[in-house]
């Protein structure tokens, strides 16, 4: 069968997708430890498998059993990662059809989709969400080029369920800066009358709010404008997660106007 997509650029590098990993082992932990088995893929892991030997490292943090497959849709790039394969990592040739005689309890594609048309995203989103385990999770999204700045959305096999924002609070200006890093649902949206607009209004609100927060730390400042941010918008996580700069809210309250 023909792998289903394109190839994407192939950029990557090592540590560029750390904020989304431990976000997955943090938050998907516990599914992966119920797994019989738990195989997690790496979807479009470009020209080097640096993300995917990165997420076998991370995830066997939250639970030793983990197995990973990097996928790639260019023959190419899976020749060049083979020498990278070890015990739990394996790679293979690949798309959106997600070539496993398992269902994977999770899929992480990140920067895969930016190159697509907004209005193919539903479908491959849909797509891979039927080939997750039960109580599997997709987490899809983009960052910046050394990880910085990262925002992404976590879907079970019912469809999309939170968006999280993530960044390094030393490098932030403000909260909207995170726009640039938008998954592709949701980059042609941040436009006046949509919701993430909205929002990140409302965060940036926020945070000039708490700037005289920033003489203890950017952290206190982000920590003190999410919780003000929490009183209009759904948030799903505390302080422990807002503490490492990130901020997850309920993808009702951000999914676009049709």
């Amino acid at each position: 069968m023909r792998p289903i997509g394109t190839a994407t650029r192939g950029t990557t590098n090592p540590n560029r997708l750390r904020r989304m990993d431990r976000w997955i082992a943090a938050t998907h932990g516990p599914a992966l430890r119920r797994a019989d088995a738990p195989v997690a893929v790496d979807l479009g892991y470009g020209a080097a498998p640096w993300t995917a030997v990165e997420l076998l490292e991370r995830l066997r943090t939250a639970e030793p059993r983990t197995r990973v497959v990097g996928i790639e849709i260019s023959p190419e790039r899976v020749e060049a990662a083979r020498p990278y394969e070890r015990e739990g990592l394996t790679f293979r040739h690949g798309g959106f059809e997600i070539p496993l005689p398992e269902r994977p309890a999770l899929i992480r594609a990140a920067n895969v989709l930016r190159q697509y048309d907004e209005a193919e995203v539903a479908a491959v989103w849909q797509r891979l969400c039927d080939r997750l385990a039960p109580g599997g999770l997709l987490v899809e999204g983009t960052c910046d080029e050394i990880g910085r700045r990262h925002v992404w959305v976590a879907l079970g096999p019912e469809g999309p369920r939170t968006v999280t924002f993530a960044t390094r609070l030393g490098s932030l200006g403000r909260p909207s800066d995170l726009a640039e890093r938008l998954p592709k649902a949701l980059i042609h949206r941040n436009v006046p009358g949509e919701p993430v607009h909205a929002f990140l209004r409302d965060f940036d609100r926020a945070w000039a709010a708490a700037a005289p927060y920033a003489s203890l730390g950017a952290r206190q400042r982000w920590i003190t404008a999410v919780r003000a941010l929490s009183g209009a918008w759904p948030l799903t996580d505390g302080v422990r997660r807002w503490r490492q700069g990130e901020v997850t809210v309920k993808w009702a309250a951000l999914q676009p106007e049709r």
